[in-house]
């Protein structure tokens, strides 16, 4: 993840800007009101903020001579749902981007849309999907973080894949190759977060005002 500064053609790169549009004006619209209803969620909003930020600049080696690290998007989605993951998530990539040249702007929609998007709704989709077959909250919570990672990874692979296809596969042997690139050091990373955004979770404790409200 965190694709670097100019390796997107310039179409990609503005093409997932534009992906990331709706999706922030719906996390602008959805935080707004979480904050007039809810002024006490500040520090939900804050906590969530800073462990995205800390969680996705750990770089760690990868075996191919690549990075992985975890997200920190599924303990967003879980407390307030995925939308105002979007605009966080946003923030994150572009502090990151400026101060840790930790992806790049050319390529921060792209970033935002696997990591601030696709990330947190598929682990918002996981949480309440494993709530309602029955999970405990704490395997709905892990559920949720492991597979929002490992979600991001593969919308990432993806963009590349679908920038830079292999010359005989194509778009499927390019995603092929990206995914493989990851895999032996992102599942564990994957388990991992989940535990952490477990423990997150249960030292901030839901909000129960924030938990029945529609996401």
């Amino acid at each position: 993840m965190h694709i670097m500064e100019g390796y997107l053609p310039p179409v990609h790169a503005v093409a997932w800007g534009a992906a990331c549009l709706p999706f922030l004006a719906l996390g602008v619209r959805r935080l707004t009101r979480v904050v007039e209803r809810h002024p006490e969620a500040r520090l939900e909003l804050a906590a969530s903020g800073a462990f995205a930020f800390v969680l996705s600049a750990l770089k760690l080696p990868s075996v191919t001579g690549s990075c992985s690290h975890p997200t920190g998007v599924g303990l967003g989605a879980v407390l307030m749902g995925p939308a105002p993951m979007a605009v966080l998530g946003a923030i994150v990539l572009l502090f990151q981007a400026l101060l840790l040249a930790h992806g790049g702007l050319t390529t921060l929609g792209a970033n935002v849309f696997s990591m601030a998007i696709a990330g947190p709704w598929v682990s918002w989709a996981v949480f309440r999907g494993a709530g309602a077959a029955g999970a405990s909250r704490g395997l709905a919570v892990f559920l949720a973080a492991m597979l929002g990672n490992l979600a991001t990874y593969g919308v990432t692979a993806l963009q590349l894949a679908l920038a830079f296809p292999d010359p005989v596969s194509g778009v499927a042997g390019g995603l092929v190759k990206f995914l493989g690139v990851f895999a032996l050091t992102q599942v564990p990373l994957a388990v991992v977060e989940g535990l952490l955004t477990v423990v997150a979770l249960n030292v901030l404790a839901p909000m129960p005002a924030l938990a029945r409200e529609g996401r």
